[in-house]
């Protein structure tokens, strides 16, 4: 392993039980432990508890801040309510049609400080972060904004499944217990877990319900080995990136790399709730690539993000051409994500194919290692929990 990579607070604790350390988005990180399919099965029937202190996280203080990120973000900053959270895409003008996409992001509003003086933060992927921070930083004003990159001060453990939510809060004052088993979808407050301040939030990248919390890095282990030891008589089991990536193939939950790119149209990718192009009042918004957004916008997709099923048992990877069953050849699109599905038993992927191609149950041919195996289109996501919160 290169010395070069940097290593999460619970690092030592991976390596200590099992974990298969890979190099990812240079950080020291496990993809599993011992099987995928087990993690993953434990994740949709139980809980899984995944270190995803890789990821990105900023702080944005100071009496301007709500209206700089504002004028940054592709989503509506400034009616953000304190505990509010929103996927939202890092986008910049540059370039040749005035819009790429550095990265998607998660923008929260916490409390506000003491002084009333607002509070959010973002969290966005390992792999961007410091294109991130850069553009960021660039772009701050002479005052009244304060960014600061907390990612090495802090961790992040998300805790997903039909028992995650009952598992941290069993580790909670009891006031703050039920307070966090109310917490809707993407809203988020501080708590204490395992006697840690914490900061916690309904979301998740599997498809499944659950919390994400950041603590300080000192206070990472302890917080990780409490929620094991509550929760693996129930069936709680840590897991890797390997189960993590499945979890989000099946729930359609696109991967920047994978199904967004620098140069994607978010529309034909079904990301288009994730762009604000005007102010609640109805006025266009101002931020960078809004005027491409708008062209896009206003002009129908020749592609769509859509799931494949595949009829054999041979799973498609990333980058493998679609085509048209019986036309050799002809190439109607390609797959971003691919893999064996536990929860589906089939093998399933994500790709972006021609619109027209785009309707359930449509038959399509993978190109796998040369070999054409027929898939049929299917509605992401691929899998939806039984009982989805509003």
């Amino acid at each position: 392993m290169a010395d070069t990579l940097l290593e999460t607070p619970l690092a030592a604790w991976h390596a200590a039980h099992g974990g298969r350390i890979v190099d990812f988005a240079g950080w020291q990180m496990p993809v599993q432990y011992a099987s995928i399919v087990e993690e993953h099965l434990a994740t949709r029937q139980a809980a899984g508890m995944f270190d995803v202190s890789h990821m990105g996280r900023l702080s944005v203080t100071g009496p301007k801040s709500l209206t700089w990120l504002d004028g940054l973000l592709t989503r509506r900053v400034s009616e953000l309510a304190v505990g509010q959270v929103r996927y939202t895409l890092v986008t910049s003008d540059e370039g040749p049609t005035g819009l790429t996409i550095l990265d998607d992001a998660l923008v929260a509003r916490d409390a506000d400080a003491p002084d009333g003086t607002p509070r959010l933060s973002l969290v966005v992927n390992a792999s961007n972060r410091k294109g991130v921070v850069a553009w960021l930083t660039g772009r701050l004003p002479g005052e009244g904004v304060v960014l600061s990159d907390q990612t090495r001060k802090t961790a992040m453990i998300a805790v997903q499944g039909p028992l995650a939510v009952a598992v941290v809060t069993g580790l909670c004052p009891a006031d703050e217990a039920g307070e966090i088993s109310a917490l809707k979808n993407y809203r988020a407050r501080s708590a204490r877990v395992a006697g840690r301040p914490a900061e916690v939030s309904r979301t998740g990248y599997t498809g499944e319900d659950g919390l994400e919390l950041v603590v300080a890095a000192a206070d990472a282990l302890a917080v990780w080995e409490a929620i094991l030891a509550a929760g693996q008589s129930q069936g709680l089991r840590p897991c890797g990136l390997g189960s993590r990536d499945t979890l989000r193939l099946e729930a359609g939950m696109p991967l920047y790399g994978h199904e967004l790119l620098a140069d994607s149209d978010p529309f034909a990718l079904g990301l288009g709730f994730a762009v604000n192009l005007t102010h609640s009042d109805g006025s266009p918004r101002s931020f960078p690539g809004a005027e491409p957004l708008r062209q896009l916008q206003a002009k129908p997709a020749g592609t769509v993000r859509v799931g494949l099923v595949l009829m054999g048992k041979r799973a498609a990877r990333a980058g493998a051409v679609v085509t048209h069953p019986g036309e050799p050849g002809s190439v109607v699109g390609g797959v971003t994500s691919g893999s064996y599905c536990p929860t589906l038993d089939a093998a399933a992927a994500m790709a972006i194919i021609h619109h027209d191609l785009a309707t359930e149950g449509t038959v399509l041919d993978v190109l796998i290692r040369e070999d054409a195996c027929p898939a049929r289109v299917a509605p992401l996501p691929l899998y939806r929990r039984p009982a989805l919160r509003t």
